[in-house]
């Protein structure tokens, strides 16, 4: 998903840095890709994949650092945040939302690690979502998920400190994305969330870009295990 959504930001975000970046995502990417090229004059990256699919994600990995030589920084952000009612929640459903939102992290982050490793560490930022942390009803799937994202990433940082592999995690508030615009982003759900949201704004994809190139950063060195949450103040707050 890094061409559209807060993907597409932190690939502009990276790019404007002088990173090398490579990006995955299901759709057509392309005139996107063109659109950076225009933009932050350098070319990034885009390999068509579907991140359920485990081989072909990692293969996609194997292309990116071809390419563009040793991963340094991984970022998981892809999310599938479909509304179910937990009664009507079959296996196959659960399966689908697992594999987009936690399975396809995890496997991202092992083949990472793998060639971090061995070029002197790294770091890794997953994804969250504050929807766990107040238990959002009607995406039980996703929430949980979500939940195990932070049990993911804890976990990981503890068996990867000693190779200098840092792993974080973002925890965004609702983000006005053209997809959450689309779907669910009525006048009177706007109202009632933004009501819930110590800062007046409600957040576009741009807002969490900086947080993420911090902990891609040697600023955030001897950061790891850690969620940052970044809600306008809603989580604990609202």
């Amino acid at each position: 998903g890094g061409g559209s959504g807060i993907g597409a930001a932190l690939t502009k975000g990276f790019l404007q840095q002088g990173a090398k970046v490579a990006f995955v995502g299901r759709s057509d990417y392309e005139p996107f890709v063109r659109d950076m090229i225009q933009t932050t004059g350098a070319h990034p990256l885009f390999i068509k994949c579907d991140i359920t699919d485990t081989d072909a994600l990692t293969a996609a990995m194997d292309k990116a650092s071809k390419t563009h030589g040793p991963i340094s920084v991984l970022v998981n952000n892809a999310a599938d945040d479909m509304r179910y009612d937990a009664l009507e929640v079959t296996p196959e459903i659960w399966d689908a939302q697992q594999a987009v939102n936690l399975k396809s992290y995890f496997f991202a982050c092992q083949h990472a690690a793998r060639r971090m490793f061995a070029h002197g560490g790294g770091s890794i930022i997953n994804f969250s979502s504050i929807s766990y942390m107040f238990g959002a009803a009607g995406m039980v799937p996703y929430v949980t998920a979500n939940a195990g994202i932070m049990g993911l990433t804890r976990a990981l940082a503890r068996e990867w400190g000693p190779y200098k592999v840092r792993v974080n995690s973002v925890a965004p508030g609702w983000v006005l994305t053209d997809k959450q615009m689309d779907k669910w982003a009525s006048p009177e759900a706007l109202e009632a969330f933004k009501a819930r949201q110590c800062l007046p704004d409600m957040m576009a994809p741009e807002d969490v870009v900086g947080t993420v190139l911090f902990l891609a950063s040697h600023a955030s060195k001897m950061m790891t295990s850690q969620m940052l949450t970044i809600d306008a103040g809603t989580a604990v707050t609202g």
